[in-house]
């Protein structure tokens, strides 16, 4: 078996040594002896030494399983001499001789051969070797039918197909075969011989046969627990390595002050970046909004300061495509801004009433606001009121969201609760908490909220069908202020939150271990965001009239504590 055309190229051929496959390139089967290893060469015998029977400094890997499958990937990646030289020198076969006799029929289309063989390559589980012999015997109905010997199928059918066959749904359908050809091509299963394979593999115990891709799944999963493991991971997959154990440092947080902003000239309730990561808004009680564009540096200049609002701005929120930014006054207005031009295209306003939070339907194509007369109203692009839900759905201080489906509405809906609407159904769901609620987050993929009490916790909910409580956080400040948190970093695995004695603080999101305490700002940091597409970028809002931007490494372009743009360039830390 190994000497059969060695020179020709890997990609010419497949080999059933390897996994069972197959064919030469011109779709004909290769024949070939599957006596003794999967080589063709005999095995052989394992040393029965007991210290032998296991690898590793623990004892728990065992051998033969080990080596075989090792073997398995080494001919999955193409390496066939290499595969064959490991089941001749371990004397460990990948597969029995009467599982390569099993795989050998398959290809070659002895149907009876190999449902008798069934029952010869360890298979103790009845129901396995029947759905098994359906498979096959389903395979040899189709080939016959394609060979026009429809008396053959229909006795195949009724005689051997039928009496295996829980499902006469499925009986009916292949009878339809025979009747209308045309049927029989959304019937049949896609594929060949090869195919049939691949099927009988993932059915058949790991233990007769090895699943493809073993190796690679065993290793892909000792990565990720260590990834999961390290409070501090934050750094892409790719900078992982086989030749250590994995672990990030406190040096993956971004702790260092890379800018601090000062064109604000007053307390910075709120900053958000924009989904792309390339913007960052902010808004301040000065009454004016400040939209902040990210260099291939990644430091940050004015764009646009956009002046309008008669009142402090409280919130703001990107559109969908970061085309547009909406402003929030408090109990004023709202005003929806061109980005590139810094232009106001539409102002939402309700007679009689103050609009209190804002948010985008995942469209584009509507906006939604909370109303201090506790409705929420979503606006046509417009100005034109589209739809409005009345009743104790807002409060004065209110966060507004909507699912990324465009299905819930999320809102503070009295002092304790958040409440998750149903905006076609009107269904109400809610989330009851033991204190009041100062503001909430939701996280990237719609799945958890995270909510700031007024007793300095931040709790996280699952909110996949019943809320369920799935996490606390605990050591910041919140004593009077509306204090923002948010979702952060690789794959959104840690927390960061604002705080009342001037410091932001990041908890690794699973465990709930405060990381760090990052100091800097000289007043009360009332809101945190981390760019979404930059997990070393974070910025935090003061009531010091600035803001943050906290990285790796400290910013060093030459400025000597300098300022450009309103822009102050830190040297060497905070």
């Amino acid at each position: 078996m190994g000497g059969v055309g060695d020179e020709e190229p890997a990609l010419k051929r497949m080999k059933l040594s390897s996994n069972g496959l197959v064919a030469l390139s011109n779709g004909s089967t290769l024949k070939e002896p599957v006596e003794g290893s999967s080589s063709g060469l005999m095995a052989r015998p394992i040393s029965s030494k007991g210290d032998e029977q296991v690898v590793g400094s623990r004892g728990v890997i065992k051998r033969v399983e080990f080596v075989r499958i090792i073997a398995k990937a080494l001919y999955s990646l193409g390496y066939r001499k290499s595969g064959e030289h490991l089941e001749e020198e371990s004397g460990i076969p990948l597969h029995t001789s009467a599982l390569n006799l099993f795989m050998q029929q398959i290809l070659d289309g002895n149907w009876d051969e190999s449902v008798a063989s069934l029952h010869k390559i360890g298979l103790e589980d009845e129901s396995i070797v029947k759905y098994a012999s359906f498979l096959i015997l389903e395979q040899k109905f189709f080939e016959l039918l394609d060979g026009e010997k429809v008396t053959e199928a229909l006795k195949t059918l009724r005689t051997e197909i039928a009496p295996l066959c829980s499902s006469s749904s499925r009986v009916h359908e292949l009878t339809s075969c025979m009747v209308s050809p045309s049927s029989r091509q959304d019937t049949v299963r896609m594929g060949s011989r090869p195919k049939l394979l691949e099927e009988l593999q993932k059915l058949l115990p790991p233990t007769v046969m090895i699943p493809d891709n073993r190796l690679e799944h065993l290793v892909e999963q000792a990565l990720i627990l260590q990834q999961e493991a390290c409070p501090f991971h934050n750094s892409s997959d790719k900078e992982m390595s086989l030749y250590s154990d994995h672990r990030c440092g406190k040096d993956q947080i971004p702790s260092r002050t890379f800018q601090i902003l000062e064109e604000h000239d007053d307390e910075v309730w709120f900053v958000q970046f924009s989904h792309n990561g390339k913007y960052l808004a902010s808004a301040s009680n000065d009454r004016s909004a400040i939209i902040w564009e990210v260099d291939v540096n990644g430091g940050l200049s004015v764009k646009h300061k956009l002046s309008g609002h008669q009142r402090p701005i409280s919130s703001v929120s990107w559109s969908p495509n970061d085309q547009e930014l909406l402003t929030c006054g408090v109990e004023e207005g709202i005003r929806r801004w061109d980005v590139s031009t810094g232009k106001c295209l539409q102002t939402y306003e309700r007679t009689g009433a103050g609009l209190v939070s804002c948010a985008w339907f995942p469209t584009g194509k509507y906006i939604l606001s909370g109303l201090n007369d506790k409705s929420i109203c979503m606006w046509e692009l417009d100005g034109k009121e589209a739809e409005s839900w009345k009743g104790q759905k807002t409060l004065k201080i209110s966060d507004l969201e909507m699912t990324g489906n465009g299905e819930e509405i999320i809102s503070i809906c009295k002092d304790n609760a958040v409440l998750l609407l149903n905006r076609e159904t009107k269904d109400e769901r809610f989330i009851e908490e033991y204190q009041p609620i100062t503001s909430f987050s939701l996280s990237k993929d719609n799945k958890f909220l995270l909510v700031n009490l007024l007793n300095q916790e931040i709790h996280l909910w699952n909110i996949e069908g019943d809320p369920n409580l799935v996490g606390k956080y605990k050591g910041h400040r919140r004593t009077r202020f509306v204090v923002r948190s948010c979702f952060g970093g690789l794959k959104q695995g840690f927390i960061a939150s604002g705080s009342e004695d001037s410091q932001v603080y990041i908890w690794h999101r699973s465990s709930g271990e405060l990381i760090e305490a990052l100091a800097g700002h000289s007043g009360s940091v009332n809101c945190v965001s981390w760019n979404p597409a930059n997990p070393h970028m974070l910025a935090s809002a003061s009531d010091d009239h600035t803001i943050r931007i906290w990285g790796l490494n400290c910013m060093k372009l030459g400025y000597q504590n300098g300022h450009s743009n309103g822009i102050h360039y830190c040297n060497g830390g905070t």
